[in-house]
């Protein structure tokens, strides 16, 4: 056998033993997006939740007895001020007020007869043409006559009022409810006969509970010092409903209990809104924003959707000076329209914090940053959501 033949493969097996070895090249630095805090003055807010209470809730009732004659008016429907809601027979009242009148026009003309006599006994008695004792019967009588006038007058506002009685009015604009009694019941025999109720809901209240930390805090925020009624009633609160974004709906503070709760630790606080579209409606669940205090403040804003958290809490990326991916615990405050978020501690107005979210940012890598800028909420940005 040729040997030349036998060498060549091993020749071939030698020289691929020789190529130079593979080496791992580890990819470059991710790129990642970095921005500093947005410093923003903001007014600081409490985020509650209460409930809405009608304005006014009033109870239709017949004061008088007798049967009811009518109902004006459509179960549910909105009515005005004055407007007649039912009607209860009139006939028996219409004869007391008739049969007052009567008395009082006898007593008057009595009372003119008594007059006349008087004034007569009186002229007689300074010419000593008549007695003291007929002076003074004269006297008497028109005096009883006077008190039978008052007595008739007296007698006469009874029967009007229980005429007026039979006429069951609103008592301001609002919603009655569901009729309680049907037309031809008799109503009033012996005490007051629930007919229906009337519910003002413009404007309404929104009630809800302040901690006494929180309300300790507002102090602090106003230096102590105590606001009249008219200061309370010009600080904004705004409240939203379950399935409404933010808080549209816009009022003032219009109550604080003077006391706290013991048992509960807070202190009941009402605020006023208007309602003209009848959009609320008692019992509703209501988030609510309240101001901690008259000024704003400044703080530092980041973008919500880069906070993270683990069991320790709430935390933001952050690129050190060397551009190594950093852990920082933070303290979050209100979130603002446009998504970004109040940072109360943890973070400063140097510190670069990580926006992208693609999970290429691990804490202890290196990276190459790339510089943005956070864009500021819109004017009169408001909180949205809770904290």
């Amino acid at each position: 056998m040729n040997r030349s033949l036998i060498l060549l493969p091993l020749l071939a097996v030698f020289l691929a033993g020789c190529k130079p070895e593979n080496k791992f090249q580890p990819p470059p630095p991710p790129q990642i997006s970095v921005a500093i805090p947005l410093q923003q003055n903001v007014i600081p807010y409490e985020e509650l939740t209460g409930n809405t209470v009608a304005f006014a809730t009033v109870d239709l009732v017949a004061r008088v007895e007798g049967f009811l004659n009518s109902q004006n008016y459509v179960d549910g429907s909105v009515m005005k001020q004055g407007d007649t809601l039912f009607v209860i027979e009139q006939t028996m009242y219409k004869a007391q007020v008739k049969e007052a009148e009567a008395q009082l026009d006898g007593a008057k003309a009595q009372l003119l007869n008594a007059e006349a006599e008087f004034t007569r006994q009186e002229t007689l008695l300074r010419q000593n043409v008549t007695a003291q004792n007929t002076y003074d019967q004269a006297k008497a009588k028109r005096d009883s006559a006077r008190a039978n006038v008052e007595n008739a007058e007296g007698n006469l506002t009874i029967a009007q009022t229980n005429l007026g009685y039979t006429t069951v009015q609103a008592p301001f604009d609002g919603i009655v409810s569901k009729h309680l009694v049907s037309v031809g019941e008799l109503v009033g025999n012996g005490k007051a006969t629930k007919l229906a109720t009337i519910v003002q809901l413009d404007p309404i209240y929104v009630e809800f509970n302040v901690s006494e930390q929180d309300v300790l805090k507002i102090r602090q925020n106003l230096a102590n010092r105590r606001l009249t009624v008219e200061e309370l009633g010009k600080i904004p609160l705004d409240i939203g409903l379950m399935n409404e974004e933010g808080y549209p709906h816009a009022g003032f503070l219009n109550y604080v209990a003077p006391e706290i709760d013991a048992q509960t630790g807070t202190i009941l606080v009402r605020g006023l809104f208007k309602n003209p579209d009848r959009d609320l409606i008692p019992g509703f669940f209501a988030r609510i924003r309240l101001p901690m205090g008259l000024g704003s403040t400044a703080v530092l804003l980041i973008p919500n959707r880069v906070i993270a958290e683990d069991q320790a809490g709430k935390y933001v990326l952050v690129i050190n000076k060397d551009d190594v991916v950093e852990q920082k615990r933070i303290k979050t405050g209100q979130l603002l329209v446009g998504g970004l978020r109040v940072v109360m501690e943890g973070l400063t107005a140097e510190d670069r914090v990580v926006l992208t979210t693609n999970g290429q940012a691990v804490p202890g890598g290196k990276v190459v940053p790339k510089q943005e800028t956070i864009p500021p909420p819109p004017p009169g940005a408001n909180i949205t959501t809770t904290k």
